[in-house]
């Protein structure tokens, strides 16, 4: 069964080049927050530059919300309202591409564990926020937790040379 996106909310990526002090690489590069809507500017348009840093904007995402991750959503917001954004190197310049922006923590942590992906949590604009909330407070269902009971005859162990303990023969 997919599960369609009931909201979708088009953001703008920012991204942070910074000279780096490491010998091996000369920058640094991070998502730093996001904006609401799709700038008309092309991607990895200069936003602001110093000598040492270089704001970009990078390119644009879409933050789904999904009815069945309002759990997920409502974690998000107890633990300070982040908006995980995921880079993928793109092995041209610039060095990464804008692959996606989500306010699930399970989805954002689930993109780290490829290993390539540069996952960053950002701030979460108001804007953002009181859409997921009100999200949550339309679709959220709580669900009781059922504990699985366990078989009787595997509790204390299977197979050919499994013995039932001594306090039940």
């Amino acid at each position: 069964m997919n599960a369609t996106a009931l909201v979708r909310i088009a953001v703008s990526v920012l991204v942070e080049r910074r000279k780096a002090t490491s010998p091996w690489i000369d920058f640094e590069w991070r998502p730093v927050g996001v904006l609401v809507g799709t700038p008309t500017a092309k991607a990895w348009t200069v936003i602001s530059a110093d000598e040492a840093t270089t704001t970009y904007f990078a390119g644009t995402a879409t933050i789904e919300l999904y009815r069945t991750e309002t759990g997920n959503y409502r974690d998000n917001m107890v633990s300070g309202a982040h908006v995980w954004v995921v880079l993928r190197p793109s092995g041209t310049d610039p060095p990464y591409d804008v692959l996606a922006a989500t306010a699930d923590p399970a989805e954002g942590e689930a993109y780290t564990e490829t290993g390539n992906d540069l996952v960053e949590l950002v701030p979460m604009p108001h804007e953002i926020r009181n859409t997921v909330e009100a999200f949550i407070d339309e679709h959220h269902v709580e669900r009781p937790f059922f504990k699985r009971q366990r078989d009787g005859a595997k509790a204390w162990g299977s197979g050919p040379r499994a013995t039932k303990p001594e306090s039940e023969e």
